[in-house]
């Protein structure tokens, strides 16, 4: 692929001045020509889903499923945990599609589909990641907004979570406290084992949205809410008490199928944060149009086409945060358009490999830890001199 004025991160995260200005002129033909390739993107049908692209996914979607079933008959337990992650890996990808309602358009239609195969097939609720998700995508990579970027005591990807922040969409301060003083230094070295254990706190995420009143229960979606229940529940019927319970032998054995496929499911989170904790956190103000806040904010993953089914379409995050409700299996046509634009309007694309992006997140993780590593001996020093800033 030829890239287009590429930048490392580094620039595009402290050099402000390789965006253009913020001046209304500008940014309101920024916009005018972002409206101009939405319209090119629909007139060349790439807002049109090709189902036969979902018939192979559920070609795939069937082997993997079939292998976990296969082994975990004739007890060949690590194989067929191993299945079901990447199962579980394989259905996120269908899920995030369902959530933008990318598959059918219909609103009905595609949280039907999204709770069959977040909940009843994956134990996670699709109505906690759409409210998550459309949040993130609105106001993306803002420490005080974006959920998706508020991981404390685990993570901090900028400065400003040192500071013990307001989330607005957990209504609550991010409490930069013992616990994330002692993890945030650390945080590089625990981003991959942490990360492997996601899915544990995505179960958690979901039943304190589904039974602590953040679910709809007025407007059209007032019905989703009981039905992923029903589907949560039956969920945890087939996985924790058919296949956990009853048809792993022993108590080591289950611990070790239940980490085996969780783990093996994790590389999904990683893709999931790859293209955003790299990015730039700035707030530009109101005067930057959204065009250039997502591409100033996102990044996307460079692979050759054949891979694409291993990242799920979740490797063109630009294009995606442009038109979230393009269908994945269009995404790879969309970006050439993407990418012409961009050139146009003289805004760097940032693309990265696989390695390259996750050396980078790293990067970025170890340089906030060394920032908290500073804090925290100037406030032992400051602790020993007895001088507690008050002046």
């Amino acid at each position: 692929m030829s890239h287009f004025n590429i930048r490392t991160r580094e620039e595009l995260d402290l050099d402000i001045s390789t965006y253009p200005s913020l001046d209304p002129a500008t940014q309101d033909s920024i916009v005018e020509k972002y409206h101009a390739l939405g319209d090119r993107i629909r007139a060349e049908g790439l807002y049109q889903c090709n189902y036969l692209d979902y018939g192979r996914e559920c070609c795939r979607y069937s082997l993997l499923f079939a292998g976990f079933v296969y082994f975990l008959r004739i007890e060949w337990y690590i194989l067929s945990a191993a299945c079901l992650g990447l199962f579980w890996h394989q259905l996120t990808f269908t899920a995030h599609d369902a959530g933008h309602m990318g598959i059918t358009h219909s609103f009905t239609i595609d949280t039907l589909i999204g709770i069959f195969v977040a909940d009843f097939l994956g134990g996670l609720s699709i109505g906690w990641w759409k409210r998550n998700h459309n949040v993130h995508h609105i106001v993306t990579n803002s420490p005080e907004h974006d959920p998706d970027i508020q991981h404390l005591p685990f993570f901090a990807i900028s400065h400003r979570f040192l500071e013990s922040l307001t989330s607005t969409y957990y209504d609550r301060v991010m409490a930069y406290d013992p616990v994330a003083k002692t993890v945030v230094q650390i945080q590089n070295l625990l981003y991959y084992p942490i990360l492997s254990l996601g899915r544990f706190n995505l179960y958690r995420l979901s039943w304190e949205y589904l039974l602590l009143g953040q679910a709809p229960r007025k407007g059209p979606a007032w019905w989703t809410a009981y039905v992923e229940i029903t589907a949560q529940c039956l969920f945890w019927y087939w996985f924790g008490y058919i296949v956990l319970y009853q048809s792993v032998l022993g108590g080591w054995n289950r611990f070790a199928f239940l980490m085996v496929s969780h783990i093996t499911a994790a590389p999904v989170h990683v893709q999931i944060v790859l293209s955003h904790f790299a990015m730039s956190t700035s707030d530009l103000g109101a005067e930057e149009s959204f065009p250039q806040k997502m591409l100033r904010t996102t990044m996307d993953v460079d692979c050759p086409e054949w891979l694409d089914w291993v990242h799920g379409g979740l490797q063109f995050q630009v294009v995606h945060h442009l038109f979230p409700r393009v269908p994945r299996h269009n995404l790879r046509k969309a970006q050439k358009l993407v990418i012409e634009y961009c050139a146009e309007v003289k805004i760097p694309y940032a693309i990265y490999g696989w390695v390259d992006g996750n050396m980078r997140v790293i990067s970025r993780l170890e340089e906030v830890a060394r920032q908290a590593k500073i804090l925290a001996q100037c406030q032992k020093s400051m602790a020993r001199n007895g001088d507690l800033g008050l002046h």
